[in-house]
């Protein structure tokens, strides 16, 4: 058989994203900072275009807003701040014990190699190869002086900075205070840091008889690895404080509910007016034409965001209701299916209006995706949500006995209690989400 070309006509159906359709997409999925990105640089490539400055009052407004959100990062700054001269830095605090030895300049330029290896809870990655490519030469570091290096960084303070790992880290420290607890307990608690996963567990009857002790032993030593610090260089950390600003903000209003935007948030945008009456009424070259056109359209796409994000917020103020008088206990399930035939959108549009969209509630800040969860049904018939049921759960193990903690059974009883009858497997699944771990583990950690 051969193969002969032929020609055949047919309808086909495919939808086409413009430009204009594909920026308004995209714009609506962006997340406040990701907007202001996008904004800064249409204004760097389009002179037509400029920020429209708020009215005194919206000003006011924002920079009370801005004080009441930025509230939490300024408690959250210790009252203890350090006095002039005190070590601000672990680097430092290191650096002020070697500077007291008696150590050669060598060893202290090695020790020094050391410290810049630290990571954030003061462990180190140990590996005297890679160390010594990383000095001149000529220096010829043997192996044998980076251990030596290695010892007199693991005696400075904190207690087991510089550790190859968690055991190591805490049988530093336990050498270090070896003077609080007896010889026998001791000796225990250093055996006892190479079988952490046992530990962990609770196999007490196992680790009885790998360490060839009596229970009462094995609880003393136990308590004095509690007493240690997994993270000894947790202390220096000064991480930044991160916190979002929110998009949208629900208040209370005589009627109930209300919803607005932030106008904090995203920055109005219009042409400039001087640039464009100088236009008007001039035959435009494209490239204008084109800038003009640009310009008009980010203007259209920003207010179509704005409008698209108060009304899915508007249809989730009024489906959570119960929340917002009551907290997360009363959460109802709500899907994105629901709001887009409520709003007549498409659930891919109701998905990139919530994505990184955050709400101010009298409960927190939340993600707007945080108020779209699963259904779970109750014995009465009602619907709830998997967040409530979580919220349920969380209470119920907050107030377990230490010694004594509840099992997921259990939990799944105290739920029918309460009218909310699922599953014993989807109450450990719920757990584990919550990162809570199961009742093994709490009990051993008690």
């Amino acid at each position: 058989m051969r193969a002969q070309p032929s020609l055949e006509l047919g309808q086909h159906q495919h939808l086409t994203l413009t430009p204009q359709l594909r920026q308004a997409l995209a714009l609506l999925q962006c997340s406040s900072q990701e907007l202001d990105q996008e904004i800064a640089q249409a204004l760097a490539d389009n002179p037509l275009l400029e920020v429209v400055e708020p009215e005194p009052e919206s000003a006011a407004q924002a920079e009370r807003l801005d004080r009441l959100w930025s509230q939490p990062a300024r408690a959250a700054l210790p009252d203890d701040l350090p006095e002039p001269g005190q070590p601000l830095s672990l680097i430092d605090h290191l650096l002020q014990q070697l500077h007291a030895t008696r150590a050669t300049e060598r060893d202290c330029l090695l020790v020094i190699r050391l410290m810049g290896e630290l990571d954030e809870r003061g462990y180190l990655e140990f590996e005297p190869a890679a160390l010594t490519a990383g000095l001149p030469p000529e220096l010829e570091v043997e192996d044998d002086e980076w251990r030596t290096a290695l010892r007199l960084l693991q005696s400075f303070d904190p207690a087991g900075v510089g550790a190859r790992d968690l055991p190591e880290c805490l049988r530093l420290q336990l050498r270090a205070r070896a003077d609080e607890w007896p010889a026998d307990v001791l000796a225990c608690a250093l055996r006892l840091t190479d079988h952490l996963e046992d530990l962990g567990a609770g196999r007490w009857g196992r680790l009885c008889e790998t360490l060839a002790c009596d229970r009462a032993l094995l609880d003393a030593a136990h308590r004095a690895l509690r007493c240690l610090d997994p993270r000894p260089a947790g202390a220096w950390q000064t991480d930044p404080i991160h916190y979002v600003v929110p998009d949208v903000l629900f208040h209370r209003a005589a009627d109930g509910w209300r919803v607005s935007l932030n106008p904090a948030v995203e920055p109005r945008v219009r042409l400039n007016p001087e640039l464009a009456d100088g236009l008007a009424g001039q035959d435009l070259s494209p490239d204008l034409r084109d800038r003009v056109r640009q310009a008009r359209s980010l203007i259209h796409n920003l207010d179509q965001r704005r409008q698209t994000i108060l009304r899915v917020a508007e249809i989730i103020a009024q489906h959570q209701q119960a929340f917002l008088e009551s907290g997360v206990g009363a959460l109802r399930p709500l899907t994105l299916r629901e709001v887009a035939q409520a709003l007549d959108l498409h659930e891919s549009t109701i998905s990139r209006a919530t994505r990184l969209k955050y709400a101010q509630t009298p409960w927190g800040v939340h993600e707007l995706k945080f108020f779209f969860g699963t259904v779970v049904q109750t014995r009465s018939g009602e619907e709830t949500s998997a967040l409530a049921v979580q919220a349920l759960m969380r209470a119920m193990l907050a107030s377990e006995p230490a010694g004594k903690p509840l099992s997921d059974m259990r939990l799944a009883q105290l739920l029918a209690d309460q009218d909310v009858v699922i599953a014993r497997r989807t109450v450990a699944k719920y757990r584990e989400a919550m990162g809570v771990p199961p009742a093994s583990m709490r009990k051993a950690r008690g």
